[in-house]
């Protein structure tokens, strides 16, 4: 079974006290239902568990009063022996809610009556044009955990990597010594693995089971044709063909020399006015992040960012990989990266930062200087270079030799290196993204 780290997360949600209902957002098969049950079945008594995907008729427990006696009663006269309600050792799981939105209205009553606690999981949450609104939106009412495919570090458990390991890599990275040789080895042939597996968690058990990549690879595009499926179920029918066309631009969009999402890339003449929404929904749904460009290189990023300038990776390494031409696995896996290696490093390393919760932004001047990432770190604005294999950083030192204009005193180079440091700029071999946590 694969090790999660939303286990912690959920035994720290029970062990708080007068913990809120706790809603658990996510893309669809990211691993979401079979955690939240295997966490149940080790931590209560009673586990009721309702899929409203499944079962659309459970919907009408929730049709009429939101009274928590009512709703119980309807439960038990619905499911019998599977629906044992004690107070304290019961937990309710309402997986698909987004199903019933009605569901998601009676989690303010559950947090008021007390008696039993309640998970909520969700895929489509929020997307527009999905339809199903709840009466009320139970502000403060509920705990919201947004869950991601597995991470890079949830890949090395899986392959066998013992936390004594990964700290001997945290110990390099805070003295900036060397990774001994033959973990470095190890570990490069790791993230490459992880750039052509990713995260989800049936086509990761699938590649530990039999590495057998034409099997994984299969997975993958099950799961984008599963995309792309919702896409033309729940979306809005003038919308449903906008949305497709914007998600399969986007390795168009990230071969291009400037990464900028470029909406006449998706069909020529194409304007913001007419996709925006379209890029939205995909957004919503889990499946990509946006990265944005900054104004100027200062702290808070988030104030500086342009909302309208900005690029999109894939929130799944792995499932970018399979949107590739047949072949692209192999070379990655032999170190061929031939024209997609920009495009390629730059998913593998937002998807690294946005699932351990941060947000992306870059650095782009008309001028000529771009910059792949910035980000927070150690409390300074920190420059991030990608780089597949070894390269240039002209726009990085440009910038750090004017810290009066830019404000920027840092940069960190991540690529085919070991630890080591030249004044300002700190090279680590792109493994090591995983560890730069420090805010």
């Amino acid at each position: 079974m694969l090790k999660r780290k939303i286990e912690q997360k959920l035994i720290n949600w029970k062990n708080a006290p007068e913990h809120k209902p706790l809603l658990i957002k996510g893309c669809r098969q990211c691993g979401k239902t079979f955690s939240v049950l295997d966490f149940a079945n080790k931590n209560y008594k009673n586990v009721v568990y309702l899929n409203f995907f499944e079962n659309p008729d459970y919907a009408s427990v929730f049709a009429g009063s939101l009274e928590i006696d009512n709703i119980i009663m309807m439960l038990s006269a619905l499911l019998g022996k599977e629906a044992s309600f004690e107070a304290g050792e019961t937990v309710l799981i309402l997986d698909e809610i987004q199903e019933c939105p009605e569901a998601r209205t009676a989690l303010k009553f559950f947090k008021t009556d007390g008696r039993f606690d309640v998970i909520g999981t969700g895929s489509l949450l929020g997307v527009n044009g999905y339809g199903k609104e709840p009466r009320s939106i139970p502000v403060g009412s509920e705990t919201v955990i947004d869950m991601y495919p597995l991470d890079f570090e949830e890949f090395l458990w899986a392959n066998g990597i013992e936390d004594s390991v990964i700290e001997t890599l945290k110990q390099c990275l805070q003295n900036e010594t060397a990774v001994p040789d033959a973990l470095h080895k190890r570990m490069k042939q790791l993230l490459l693995q992880y750039t052509v597996v990713g995260g989800m968690p049936e086509v990761v058990q699938t590649f530990i089971n039999t590495k057998q990549m034409n099997e994984v690879l299969q997975l993958q595009r099950d799961i984008i044709r599963s995309y792309e499926d919702d896409m033309v179920k729940y979306a809005e029918k003038s919308d449903k063909s906008r949305i497709k066309e914007c998600f399969q631009s986007i390795p168009k969009q990230l071969s291009k020399e400037n990464k900028k999402f470029q909406y006449s890339v998706i069909k020529k003449g194409s304007t913001a006015a007419k996709y925006l929404g379209s890029l939205q929904w995909i957004e919503d749904a889990g499946i990509i992040s946006r990265c944005y460009n900054l104004s100027i290189t200062e702290l808070p990023l988030a104030g500086n960012a342009e909302d309208d300038v900005f690029k999109v990776y894939m929130r799944d390494c792995g499932l970018f990989i399979s949107m590739l031409e047949d072949g692209t696995q192999y070379d990655i896996l032999q170190g061929n990266l031939q024209g997609y290696k920009g495009a390629i490093f730059e998913n593998l390393i937002a998807d690294i930062f946005v699932k351990m919760g941060r947000k992306l932004y870059y650095f782009h001047k008309d001028s000529g200087l771009e910059v792949d990432f910035v980000i927070r770190y150690k409390g300074e604005c920190t420059l991030v270079e990608v780089k597949a294999a070894t390269g240039n950083t002209k726009s990085t030192k440009t910038i750090l030799l004017h810290p009066e204009r830019y404000h920027v005193y840092n940069a960190i180079k991540l690529g085919d290196y070991n630890i080591g440091r030249m004044e300002q700029v700190l090279t680590l071999p792109l493994y090591m993204a995983f560890l730069l946590r420090e805010l």
